[in-house]
């Protein structure tokens, strides 16, 4: 199954901010030492979280139904900004709110997916 890729018309409002998730095991012990490790190959997953502030209802009907359309569980491509590279994303999470004038904004996150599918 060939991944669909994530191209709104319209890029994200500035201010996209990317929070890494690292997940590491640690171990405490007595006098302050700690012990970590990297929790697997993988331990560093960028999450996105992006808004659209003023979208026509086409647009944010063509955003929306992508989104539904992975149904938060299948990885799409994605090229986050300052990027060149398209990368795995799912998105588990996404408000629609209706603005003044019948446009309406967008808010999403996307989580880097390490997913084997391709």
């Amino acid at each position: 199954m060939t991944l669909a890729t994530f191209t709104p018309a319209m890029q994200p409002s500035v201010g996209a901010v990317n929070k890494p998730k690292v997940s590491i095991h640690k171990a405490e012990f007595g006098d302050g030492y700690s012990q970590a490790t990297a929790a697997g190959l993988n331990h560093i997953r960028d999450e996105w979280s992006l808004t659209w502030e003023v979208l026509t209802p086409a647009q944010a009907d063509a955003i929306d139904t992508f989104l539904r359309g992975q149904g938060g569980h299948m990885p799409f491509y994605w090229t986050p900004p300052g990027s060149t590279t398209p990368q795995k994303w799912v998105c588990e999470e996404w408000s629609v709110t209706h603005i003044q004038a019948g446009f309406r904004s967008i808010r999403a996150t996307f989580l880097q997916s390490f997913n084997l599918t391709t």
